[in-house]
This record gives C-alpha cells, structure tokens and sequence, in this order.
C-alpha cells in the first residue's frame, strides 16, 4: 500500500449564494460532492478545510483515485465568484474518524453474561481494553 501524502491543497470556489444574500457557498471543482454552505464568508473560509479533510479521507478509505488539483489560475470562475487554494494537513482527520465509535454486536454464554451483569460490567469498556492489550495499541 503506497504512503498517503500528510496534505493536499485544491482551489476553492467562493461565492454569496444567489438566492440567500448573505450565505456564502464553497465548492472544489476537482473534487465531487466536495461543498459546503455557510453564514458569513469567514465561516466558509473555516469550513472549506474541514469538508475538503472528510471527503479527501473517505476517498482515501475507499481507495479511490485522487485527482491532480487544477492550478488555482486555471480555474474558471463566472462573476461574483473568487478562487482560492486550500490546505488541509490529513493526519489529524484521519486520527478524528478513526476514533469514531463503531457499534458491533457480540455473542458470549450465558453464564459470562450473568457474571458480568453481577459485575455491573461495561462491556464496550472491557472489550476496548482487551483489543487495545492483544493489537498493542493504546
């Protein structure tokens, strides 16, 4: 498996939404479904990282082919809109979902589960515990 980068940059393009003065929009011409709305143009400029971060790690996750970005001159822009280079460091976002509880169903005999409800056993802590111990991981 080839290294992943620890960033990417890709342009972004800003502009007041049409039909709501006042929001602001952001959209990235080389990646899809890669948007967000915002309230104020500083909001958007905030979001841009974030929702660039999320979409570039679930193409990483789902080993998709991550394009080339345009060069911010060659992006082209109708009226109102401006173009601007974002950056987004990946090892942060990835640790974030990696660290997102995932819901997982288990099966154990009776008599374990009588002993541990006895216990008052937190089975999600306990079994956490025990994958941390067998995979040395903290």
């Amino acid at each position: 498996m080839a290294k992943l980068p620890n960033s990417y940059v890709f342009p972004a393009i800003f502009f007041e939404d049409e039909e709501d003065r006042g929001m602001y929009n952001v959209r990235f011409p080389d990646l899809p479904n890669c948007f967000t709305s915002c309230k104020t143009l500083a909001e958007a400029i905030e979001q841009a990282p974030r929702v660039m971060g999320d979409i570039l790690y679930m193409a990483e996750k789902e080993n998709r082919t991550i394009p080339v970005p345009t060069a911010r001159e060659a992006v082209e822009l109708e009226p109102g809109e401006m173009c601007q280079l974002v950056a987004v460091y990946m090892p942060p976002v990835r640790r974030a979902w990696s660290r997102k509880a995932v819901r997982k169903t288990l099966t154990i005999p009776a008599y374990l589960a009588d002993l541990a409800e006895q216990a008052g056993v937190n089975y999600s802590q306990l079994l956490q515990q025990a994958l941390k111990r067998e995979f040395q991981v903290q």
